[in-house]
């Protein structure tokens, strides 16, 4: 089984591809909350035709990234410190269920992904993150799949990627706070010897409190950025 989600491989259609467009754009906050999709603007933007974008923007409204308006079209999700607390809570639940099921089911090439993963992150991580976000956080996504990859629902997998997207979402929003706050490090090394243990209470507790840990710095970046109070 493969450590990256279905969602980053190789696009098989042109609407599989836009999809994969549109969302990293969106993740990535290119195309920033409440903004309008206008089919003609994007189809000069992705050198696209409007039939495989309105596809791929109906497989973005289903994921949660893209609101439809009825006859008034798509526009992208909006952001609140209340969504950012539900897909918290949502991604908890998944990631622990799954992860406790990798755990339990994880064989030798289970082991030898959770390494491999963990040693690319952890050899970036010895130096300055900041240096070269972008492959840390492709790396960091690698490290979290890994573990959960013996989980043997694809559905939990399924659902799981669309939350950890929806997280990334707000993550990037304070990535640097997220990062310059905390010994990020220490805390991977913390839920990979857990997981190679196969100590399920440990790496359940480690992943909780990383996620957790991550989740209240964006909340206070988040909230700084809306103006609202703490």
């Amino acid at each position: 089984m493969s450590i990256v989600s279905s969602e980053a491989s190789s696009p098989r259609t042109l609407t599989d591809y836009i999809y994969g467009q549109l969302r990293e754009d969106i993740i990535q906050g290119k195309l920033a909350p409440d903004t309008k999709l206008k089919i003609d603007p994007l189809r000069t933007t992705y050198s696209v035709g409007a039939t495989p974008l309105r596809e791929a923007l109906s497989r973005l409204s289903s994921d949660g990234f893209v609101i439809t308006e009825g006859q008034r079209g798509f526009r992208v999700a909006p952001i609140s410190p209340q969504d950012l607390d539900d897909i918290t809570d949502l991604r908890l639940t998944l990631e622990l269920k799954a992860l406790t099921n990798s755990l339990k089911h994880g064989n030798d090439a289970w082991e030898a992904r959770v390494v491999s993963s963990y040693y690319q992150l952890a050899k970036l991580e010895e130096n300055n993150l900041f240096d070269d976000l972008e492959l840390w956080e492709q790396r960091n996504r690698n490290f979290h799949w890994a573990l959960i990859s013996a989980c043997t629902s694809k559905w939990l997998q399924h659902f799981y990627n669309t939350l950890y997207d929806q997280h990334k979402r707000y993550r990037n929003i304070s990535l640097s706070a997220n990062l310059g706050q905390r010994h990020v490090q220490d805390e991977h090394r913390r839920i990979y010897e857990a997981a190679l243990a196969r100590d399920i209470e440990t790496a359940c507790k480690e992943t909780e409190l990383h996620i957790m840990q991550t989740a209240e710095i964006t909340q206070q970046v988040l909230r700084e950025r809306l103006g609202l109070q703490p």
